[in-house]
């Protein structure tokens, strides 16, 4: 499913126009945007996600082709988990909510 496609059926489910529901999806994912430049929050949707900085440690890899060693700098990212309700509805242990349309 596209983002196109997310929002259709948000708008269906919602009664919700497309545009607005287009303006939710921007505004959550600027905020996501600004928490994970700031590294220093979470967010948590209980039975949803949490969304959480990490860091990544500086370590040395090898290329495949040569075998010539390669340093891979430290850097910031960002960890994505499901919270339990999402693992349960995709694991079928629950029935997800109904849609409307």
């Amino acid at each position: 499913m596209n983002k196109t496609e997310l929002m259709e059926r948000i708008s269906a489910h919602t009664g919700m126009a497309v545009k607005d529901v287009e303006k939710c999806m921007k505004g959550f994912a600027d905020v996501v945007h600004n928490v994970a430049a700031d590294g220093k929050d979470k967010i948590t949707w209980p039975g949803f996600m949490t969304i959480s900085p990490a860091k990544r440690a500086a370590r040395t890899a090898r290329n495949p082709q040569t075998g010539a060693e390669i340093k891979i700098a430290a850097k910031n990212t960002v960890k994505i988990s499901p919270g339990t309700t999402l693992k349960k509805v995709a694991n079928g242990e629950e029935k997800p909510p109904i849609l409307n349309g």
